[in-house]
């Protein structure tokens, strides 16, 4: 494996994206960026689980406007979504926005790309162009039928390219997405061999949280495995903040995604099992996740949480903490010595305070 370093470096809101920097995961509201209350409490949501760089939709003007206070109102960078209407872009730069995604053949003729590239020069905020294989120009289907392969995408991605580069506008990411796994491989090897901006990585419309993620794992673990990417985003249907843990998991499983401070287990529970394993390790491991990312932890920690006393403590005797389950309360313990029983209506959270203390004391 190896990192494609020779990109073009970009700054996006102070997050920086290609050139040999690392990889960024990103995601992108599903509230109606109109309501900016319920955008801007989402977004804070996605920055606790670790979203570098978010992105939201910008239907009309009243989304564009809103977006002067939901910028005002997060502490991650901004990316405003648009098409066809080169004024929304226009808004969106004017009210903090610190990138826009477009495609550029598709907001009007030159006058309307010129003005917003202008705009961007002056707040210098790069411009992403966004090819998705389901919404190809109509002379790219006819001349490639209307079946999307991987030619066609990187052929309408140059083509947006070209637009900006005759304008002197070279702040550019792109992205190349397709639903299918294997159209996007092929999409994204050709254009790391043809241009050195930044690639925005992702399967697009890969589907629910289950089957969304073993697609975009597939897809995006074997892209990023032949060292093409500088950023990350997950499409899931669901929660948002399950695309930021799937990208975070995804680049840690490459040994991509820098030192995991928190390594996690838990058994896949059987009939032994007294207590509610299932929504205590998840509530475990989100607990922990925020506190990762807040940067709570100094070192590694192992952590464990397994079913039964039966074979929990053994099992997990590598693990610095852990808890296995007992009826209808739990057995703490540490590297497989039983320190005592957890009895609380909370177990989760009463596990996490013991990680906290262990975490401070080691």
């Amino acid at each position: 494996m190896f990192l494609r370093n020779d990109t073009v470096k970009l700054n996006v809101g102070g997050v920086e994206l290609g050139g040999g920097s690392r990889i960024s995961v990103q995601s992108m509201t599903n509230t109606d960026t109109r309501d900016a209350q319920s955008t801007i409490e989402q977004i804070k949501k996605l920055e606790e689980v670790g979203c570098d760089i978010v992105r939201v939709a910008v239907p009309d003007m009243q989304a564009a406007e809103s977006i002067l206070k939901i910028k005002r109102n997060i502490s991650i960078p901004l990316v405003a979504d648009i098409h066809f209407d080169y004024k929304l872009a226009l808004e969106c730069i004017k009210n903090g926005v610190d990138k826009i995604r477009i495609n550029p053949g598709n907001i009007g003729n030159r006058e309307n790309t010129a003005a917003v590239v202008k705009a961007a020069k002056e707040r210098k905020i790069p411009i992403r162009i966004g090819v998705n294989g389901g919404s190809l120009e109509n002379v790219l289907k006819e001349k490639y039928g209307n079946a999307p392969n991987a030619d066609a995408i990187v052929e309408s991605a140059v083509n947006h390219i070209k637009i900006l580069e005759d304008l002197d506008f070279g702040d550019i990411a792109v992205s190349l997405k397709s639903s299918d796994v294997a159209v996007t491989l092929k999409a994204y090897l050709k254009m790391a061999e043809i241009c050195n901006y930044p690639l925005h990585v992702g399967i697009t419309e890969a589907g629910t949280v289950f089957g969304g993620t073993i697609k975009s794992c597939a897809g995006m673990g074997a892209i990023l495995l032949n060292g093409i990417g500088d950023t990350i985003r997950v499409s899931l249907t669901g929660d948002p903040c399950e695309e930021i843990k799937v990208g975070r998991q995804l680049l840690h499983s490459l040994d991509l995604g820098g030192e995991k401070m928190v390594q996690f287990v838990s058994c896949p529970s059987c009939g032994r099992c007294r207590i509610d394993l299932v929504k205590i390790a998840n509530d475990i491991e989100s607990r922990l996740l925020v506190l990762e990312n807040q940067g709570f932890f100094k070192k590694p920690i192992h952590v464990a949480v397994m079913g039964c006393a039966v074979n929990g403590p053994g099992e997990a005797s590598n693990a610095d903490i852990g808890i296995a389950g007992g009826n209808g309360d739990a057995l703490l313990f540490t590297h497989g010595n039983i320190i005592k029983k957890i009895k609380s209506d909370d177990i989760a959270g009463e596990f996490v305070e013991y990680v906290k203390e262990y975490a401070c004391g080691n």
